[in-house]
């Protein structure tokens, strides 16, 4: 066996399944955040991030028994968590709202800001950079805006993101480059 089979999350996962609930929490303690910023950086309204987290939480227990290790288990979590905001996003056409504030008081464009540690100026040129960040993001068709937020907040491959979009490894890749074209040109000013 190798070192630290036991502790990945393939192996994790097949031990939950087993009915071990201890490995979920450690499942759940890797990897909910980085799932709740895809599903949010995705979507508009945090309450209905905070509901499609816990959907796709829900589904992973559900899906438990028929869970096989044939990817990684982030891969396939993150599989599940594509497909459930995704007909919202198709049939809703989101528009991210820049300035509207999470249940929390902060903005969505706050979230992406430089550390209170940086001076004025530099917070604000930060500020105004995650604005228009979120802004080219919300411009972007569904496809190429879906292809990022699996790299950035899912850490999917290439290979990984057409697997979990259903689509082909040259197709990920034609997206994704044009989202980063995209993204390079509407951030030109910052650079």
């Amino acid at each position: 066996m190798m070192a630290g089979h036991t502790d990945s999350d393939e192996h994790l996962m097949l031990v939950y399944a087993a009915g071990d609930a201890n490995a979920f929490e450690q499942l759940y303690d890797r990897h909910a955040l980085a799932l709740w910023r895809f599903v949010r950086r995705g979507l508009d309204q945090p309450a209905l991030a905070d509901e499609f987290a816990q959907d796709v939480w829900l589904k992973v227990v559900r899906l438990a028994g028929h869970y096989r290790p044939t990817a990684r288990f982030r891969t396939w979590l993150f599989t599940v968590a594509h497909h459930r905001p995704v007909d919202h996003w198709r049939a809703h056409r989101p528009q991210l709202s820049l300035d509207a504030e999470s249940e929390d008081g902060a903005r969505l464009a706050d979230t992406l800001a430089v550390a209170s540690g940086f001076g004025p100026e530099r917070q604000v040129d930060s500020r105004e950079q995650a604005l228009a960040l979120l802004d080219a993001l919300a411009a972007l068709p569904t496809e190429q805006r879906e292809v990022f937020l699996l790299q950035a907040e899912g850490g999917l491959s290439v290979a990984e993101i057409a697997d979990a979009m259903g689509v082909g490894i040259e197709t990920a890749k034609s997206r994704l480059r044009y989202t980063r074209s995209c993204l390079r040109a509407s951030l030109e000013a910052f650079a």
